[in-house]
């Protein structure tokens, strides 16, 4: 029976819309609708209660050193920056553990570098054919010939599968996003060096690029010679 009873036709029942007179409020608001706005609603008053129930039970000779530490940016607490946190020697031993970093990153960088260099060398390589042929006559010498010239022109690398040649074409982007990476960090440690070299104690001015002898794109530095003791 109650196949039977599935099976007979049954009465769509829709939601009722929002009147012609009320089109102006837009969407009718149905039960779901209204479960989720009363509940957002009570969630704030919730929120307003426990700040006013913080605000009056507050002790006003509270203090912390938040109250004169941070400031006020657009009704948000913000702290000061902290501009001298660090003393010159402890920026320095900072500077030096970065660069530290930095050149075992292009240590590392190297060596996978030259290890995906010989991998995708080998591959590429063709092996010398070292085969030597004797023969008794002219004829004879021109038949090895023909047969060389044949057997070179079959396809040898033709026929390699397409999986191989899509992982020798990902490691050959593997290759070359390595070698721009490499460049970025040698990029990157130079500008450090000059930077650590340049908070050391002494004299020193910027060269003119007439002064230069090779010029660069990289600022050229000078120090004055002095006297070690």
């Amino acid at each position: 029976m109650s196949s039977l009873r599935n099976a007979l036709p049954r009465r769509a029942h829709k939601e009722r819309a929002q009147p012609e007179s009320r089109k102006k409020f837009g969407i009718l608001e149905k039960h779901k609708d209204y479960v989720v706005r009363a509940r957002a609603f009570h969630r704030k008053e919730e929120i307003i209660r426990k700040l006013r129930e913080k605000a009056a039970l507050k002790n006003p000779d509270e203090f912390y050193f938040k109250m004169i530490n941070s400031t006020t940016v657009g009704g948000v607490h913000r702290p000061k920056p902290e501009a001298n946190k660090y003393t010159e020697e402890e920026l320095l031993l900072l500077k030096n553990k970065d660069m530290g970093y930095i050149l075992q990153s292009m240590q590392s960088e190297k060596k996978k570098i030259e290890k995906l260099s010989s991998t995708l060398h080998e591959l590429d390589a063709k092996r010398p054919n070292k085969h030597v042929y004797f023969a008794e006559d002219r004829e004879e010498a021109k038949e090895i010939r023909s047969r060389i010239g044949e057997s070179s022109n079959m396809p040898g690398l033709d026929n390699i599968p397409s999986r191989i040649k899509k992982k020798t074409a990902s490691s050959y982007r593997e290759l070359e996003e390595r070698k721009q990476r490499l460049q970025k960090l040698e990029k990157l440690y130079g500008d450090m060096a000059l930077q650590k070299e340049l908070k050391k104690p002494g004299r020193k001015r910027k060269l003119r690029e007439d002064e230069t002898v090779n010029p660069t794109s990289q600022p050229v530095y000078k120090w004055r010679a002095q006297r070690k003791r």
